[in-house]
């Protein structure tokens, strides 16, 4: 199934178990009522903001909008992985395992251009975020500091509040991200 239609089919079953009307739901979110009825048509494909926008007024995951069924052991292939990038395109992030019932953790590869920052809003309250730099530079500006890591640093932090991963340098940033929900 594509991406389209996986956000389709657990948009709309993540709406009609809160018993939520679109325009409620558009109220909560920010999301517009028109991006909302195309995104649960299958006829959009959703930037990341607008997926955490609509994951945090309804208080799940992120991945939770994206997930599809799982049956034993699960292997994923790049290209099989779910990429999306931000409005200006120099900020991509690939799923590779999101947050199911029985997973309380999302694996994200994400890709940073060089000179370029990507903000990303707070997660939901008691979340975590691990993050393992590959190669380049981050510059990770939180509520708590800023945080220079180059490649095989690691840092975790509280993600409940806005930060900004910035890339200073003329190379790529490559990292993992894991985003831990405990129960």
């Amino acid at each position: 199934m594509d991406l389209g239609m996986t956000i389709a089919e657990n948009l709309k079953a993540l709406r009609e178990e809160r018993n939520l009307s679109i325009g409620q739901l558009s109220k909560m979110s920010g999301v517009s009522k028109a991006m909302l009825s195309e995104l649960e048509k299958g006829g959009s494909n959703p930037t990341i903001n607008t997926l955490w926008k609509i994951a945090n007024a309804m208080n799940v995951h992120y991945t939770r909008l994206t997930e599809q069924k799982e049956n034993g052991a699960l292997f994923v292939k790049k290209e099989d992985s779910v990429l999306q990038s931000s409005e200006d395109g120099k900020y991509r992030i690939r799923c590779y395992f999101p947050s199911t019932t029985g997973r309380d953790f999302e694996l994200f590869h994400v890709e940073l251009d060089e000179n370029s920052s990507h903000e990303s809003s707070g997660h939901p309250n008691g979340s975590e975020e691990y993050i393992y730099v590959i190669s380049g530079q981050l510059n990770l500006k939180t509520a708590a500091g800023s945080y220079l890591l180059h490649a095989g640093d690691a840092l975790s932090f509280d993600p409940a509040v806005s930060h900004t991963y910035i890339n200073e340098i003329e190379f790529p940033l490559s990292m993992m991200i894991i985003n831990y929900y405990p129960a």
